[in-house]
């Protein structure tokens, strides 16, 4: 069986460096707010090419802080891609502002740029874009929108970490920018975990101190805050495989090179990159017609797929409201998207099998 993604195998690699660290906490007997969460917040931030960074419970919490701390709410509306993981979404919604949907291109399923202006109105605030299956979007017209109508950008990049445009990693492309550290993702810890990170001061220590119940210092509240912190733990598992996350996008973009170039199928789309760079192939999605029998197929395989999603955000029950709405691109990419293997961890014979299968699947 080749997994679709194998995390024990992931993991071991590093096994003995992270038994050492989790000792290191253990013999410390300090589990939160500590000095692993100092030192990984100041490597993240650095490797991001931002000056601060803040660890938080989840990815979600992240992207709920940066609203918050940014000050909106109701009445206020964020931009938002219609195609991405419904916690982008959520984030806006829990601070009571609006979210506005932009259909995603084709091409990169990324928002679309050129589809913003026209929903900018006087009350959006900021424009959140999202670097969906880790490919960083092109943010040259983004900040071209944001001089031109005053609004904050904010970054999701809970499948991108280690992306670049221009010379500049994803986090380092806005105001604000939210991590998630899930295990599955190119840098996971060994449960829920998230981080923001910014070049604001401000921002940084209204984030901090959100997350911290609303305190700047103990027992002491200046906001009405939340419990979203990173433990210590995950924060030294974290800086563990910070040190290896570009050798292992490397290994991603090395097997979605040779998938792009050996994968030879009618029956199947494969992803579009506009650089080298830009993509550090979170997941591979694929898109095919007819998905369930592609699933059924690679199954017979013993070939593991996931579908990245399978039901859009404006046709879920959660926003019923919207569920008469249509963005026919994002439906058309919801229904024919799958996700096949890659990860750091897949072996030159493995990958060859994956092609092979693909190559042979008749759609």
């Amino acid at each position: 069986m080749i997994k679709f993604l194998d995390l024990e195998k992931i993991n071991n690699r590093f096994r003995d460096e992270i038994d050492s660290r989790i000792k290191t906490v253990l013999d410390k007997g300090w589990y939160l707010q500590g000095t692993e969460n100092e030192i990984f917040s100041s490597n993240f931030a650095k490797f991001c090419g931002t000056k601060y960074c803040v660890g938080v419970a989840n990815g979600l919490d992240a992207l709920t802080l940066i609203i918050k701390a940014h000050g909106f709410g109701a009445g206020d509306e964020i931009i938002v891609p219609s195609n991405t993981y419904i916690a982008t979404i959520l984030s806006i919604s829990a601070n009571g502002c609006t979210p506005v949907l932009v259909e995603p291109s084709l091409d990169t399923y990324n928002i679309d740029v050129d589809k913003i202006e026209e929903k900018i109105t006087s009350k959006t605030k900021a424009i959140m874009v999202v670097h969906l299956y880790g490919q960083a979007v092109q943010m040259k017209k983004v900040w071209e929108l944001a001089r031109k109508y005053n609004l904050k950008v904010f970054e999701d990049c809970a499948q991108a970490h280690g992306a670049i445009y221009e010379g500049k990693r994803v986090g380092n492309l806005s105001d604000a920018a939210a991590f998630s550290f899930y295990p599955g993702k190119n840098l996971g810890c060994f449960g829920d975990g998230g981080a923001v990170v910014t070049d604001n001061e401000e921002i940084f220590k209204k984030v901090k101190a959100l997350a911290n119940y609303g305190s700047d210092y103990k027992y002491h509240f200046i906001y009405k805050g939340v419990n979203s912190r990173l433990d210590e733990i995950h924060a030294a598992v974290l800086d563990v495989k910070l040190k290896y996350l570009d050798s292992d996008n490397a290994r991603r973009r090395e097997i979605a090179k040779y998938y792009c170039e050996n994968i030879r199928n009618e029956a199947i789309i494969l992803p579009k990159s506009y650089s080298e760079l830009s993509h550090v192939y979170h997941v591979f999605a694929v898109r095919t017609a007819n998905r369930d029998k592609l699933v059924d197929y690679l199954k017979s395989k013993d070939i593991q797929t996931l579908i990245h999603y399978p039901i859009p955000p404006h046709k879920q029950e959660a926003y019923k409201e919207w569920n008469t709405l249509s963005y026919p691109i994002s439906e058309s990419i919801h229904s024919t998207i799958l996700s096949v293997p890659i990860s750091p961890v897949l072996t030159d014979d493995e990958v060859d099998y994956v092609v092979k299968s693909l190559n042979e699947y008749q759609g």
